[in-house]
């Protein structure tokens, strides 16, 4: 073992300013004895070994700060649980981050793997549980998927709100809506725009959606994306949904993301993204607006729940260890 690399990592972080860090070539390999004596002398220090490569320590000058403690309550990763119902759709958006529509391949979860997610959810600590698609309404089996979740925990039902009829209201009239909230899609205060991106008549559509949704006693959250033109119509559109009985906490906006068929919007990856744990049928993922990109999956291996969220937490303290720049919360609800 070399003391000469050790006086050398000694004073070359204690020339660094604090947060910064250090390179310094551990000279003659990277036996055990070695490595294990920089470590020790990075933990008595209170200097942080970020990691070794090509027979190089990297040692930031200080500790970086526990990037989840950091976060706001409702931010931590495995807080809210994100599920994919399936993902097919009834429209074909032209900016949906998972690229739905009617021709795209179901992929659905199914009743039993999602009661099992209900289940571990409320082990692992989850407070609330998503469900999204795709259009969920399309599932035959959808009360039984909700009645699963509403029995666990609160749950919110992402929903085009364009469905409301026939088998299907019966399927949401069996639904608790004393568990169960409704988060609708509607991107304007009139067709123009909102047709314009998901197809001619189905603003009006999605407004009758919203009033049937309230007329059967469900709390409806409306959600809007909009590119960074609009955002000056804001204040028409706060005071339309004012109109329509959603309340101001449940007016959600939400920027455009360049994913799934968007050809524009934010730059999101996972070293840009505070995580919100998202399942599908095809594993873990970072983020319910990457669900459906390789970039984003965490693993595929979705059991135990517990250990998928305490990986996501482990990979966010890993990014946020090595960027400068602060990652960035987009909520989808």
């Amino acid at each position: 073992m070399s003391y000469g690399v050790v006086l050398d990592l000694v004073e070359r972080v204690a020339a660094a300013a604090r947060g910064t860090t250090v390179a310094v070539p551990l000279h003659g390999g990277t036996d055990a004895a070695l490595l294990e004596t920089v470590a020790a002398w990075c933990a008595h220090s209170g200097n942080e070994l970020v990691e070794i490569r090509d027979n190089t320590a990297i040692v930031r000058r200080g500790r970086s700060p526990d990037p989840l403690a950091e976060l706001a309550p409702e931010q931590l990763p495995g807080t809210r649980l994100w599920i994919y119902t399936n993902f097919d759709c009834n429209l074909a958006c032209d900016y949906c981050c998972v690229r739905s529509s009617p021709q795209t391949a179901r992929r659905a979860l199914g009743v039993d793997r999602v009661r099992r997610l209900a289940t571990e959810a409320v082990e692992a600590g989850v407070s609330e549980l998503l469900l999204t698609g795709g259009e969920p309404f399309l599932l035959p089996d959808l009360d039984d998927l909700v009645a699963a979740c509403t029995t666990a925990l609160p749950t919110t039902l992402l929903t085009n709100g364009m469905l409301f009829r026939g088998s299907r209201l019966e399927r949401l009239r069996r639904m608790d809506s004393s568990r169960l909230t409704l988060q609708i899609s509607l991107d304007s205060a009139n067709p123009g725009l909102h047709d314009q991106h998901r197809g001619a008549g189905t603003w009006q559509r999605a407004v009758a959606g919203i009033r049937t949704a309230h007329a059967e006693g469900f709390r409806v959250r409306v959600a809007a994306t909009l590119q960074s033109e609009h955002i000056v119509e804001l204040t028409e559109f706060h005071t339309f949904l004012d109109s329509i009985d959603i309340a101001r906490d449940d007016q959600v906006i939400r920027p455009l993301a360049h994913r799934g068929v968007a050809d524009s919007g934010l730059e999101l990856t996972r070293e840009s993204l505070i995580p919100e744990v998202t399942i599908t049928a095809d594993g873990v993922y970072w983020h319910p607006v990457g669900a459906d990109h390789a970039d984003q999956l965490v693993t595929p291996v979705i059991f135990p729940l517990r250990e998928a969220i305490t990986e996501v937490r482990r990979r966010f303290t890993e990014y946020r260890a090595r960027e400068n720049a602060a990652a960035q919360w987009f909520p989808c609800a």
